[in-house]
């Protein structure tokens, strides 16, 4: 009868403090590597994504999906136009998608979301300075159709620097996709110049010139290449 009323007993407050500060010290222990896994998912994601849209440029440009001047050249696309969302620039009708449908939506910044990462895109006026997508997708008013045959570029950075990514990522063009790490680069409402990963010493708005890898960029930050 005693070790029955013993084991009905319930747990002490000695045992129930005890509990918790094991649990306390697992989640010490826990939490950490879980973000630290969540953050490096995410990098890895968003690496693979400016992969995708440096192959998904390729393909739109060379079908001539966009062809404002109708000089039988393509121009690059914005993250929409690549996804199928925006179906006419400048009059002319775009005719095919290489992005997938899930970029489709673009905020009021003219930024993509995905897997706890921005997206913005840049397309070149008539003296190579970025124009960025417009709010809800799509081209800017001003871009240079003849420019935009031959250049572009985009970045993606955190939604929520150190609870989403660390890490900010610049692709182009010229196919090497560059990384930097800024605290300031979070979330929609980040200032990111379209000149920010070219080589220091031109202009923050343009997209032209070389690249600033293993060096300073034109925003201050050092740009190294993703390996």
């Amino acid at each position: 009868m005693g070790d029955g009323a013993r084991g009905n007993r319930g747990f002490t407050l000695i045992e129930l403090m005890i509990v918790i500060v094991v649990i306390g010290i697992v989640a010490a222990i826990a939490l950490p590597n879980l973000l630290s896994a969540r953050l490096s998912a995410n990098e890895t994601t968003a690496i693979a994504t400016m992969r995708t849209l440096l192959s998904s440029q390729a393909a739109f440009q060379k079908s001539g999906a966009a062809d404002v001047d109708l000089d039988g050249m393509g121009e690059y696309g914005t993250i929409a136009e690549l996804a199928g969302a925006v179906g006419v620039r400048g009059g002319a009708t775009i005719s095919a998608a290489t992005l997938s449908g899930s970029f489709a939506s673009i905020n009021a910044q003219g930024q993509a979301t995905r897997h706890g990462y921005q997206y913005r895109l840049f397309l070149p006026d008539a003296v190579g300075d970025g124009l960025g997508e417009v709010s809800g997708g799509g081209p800017p008013p001003g871009v240079d159709a003849d420019l935009a045959e031959t250049t572009w570029c985009a970045y993606a950075w955190p939604s929520q620097y150190e609870v989403s990514g660390m890490r900010t990522f610049f692709v182009s063009q010229a196919g090497e996709i560059l990384t930097t790490e800024q605290a300031s680069y979070t979330g929609p409402l980040a200032v990111l110049q379209p000149g920010a990963a070219m080589r220091a010493g031109g202009s923050l708005a343009s997209i032209t010139g070389p690249l600033a890898t293993g060096s300073t960029g034109r925003d201050g930050n050092f740009w190294k290449s993703v390996q």
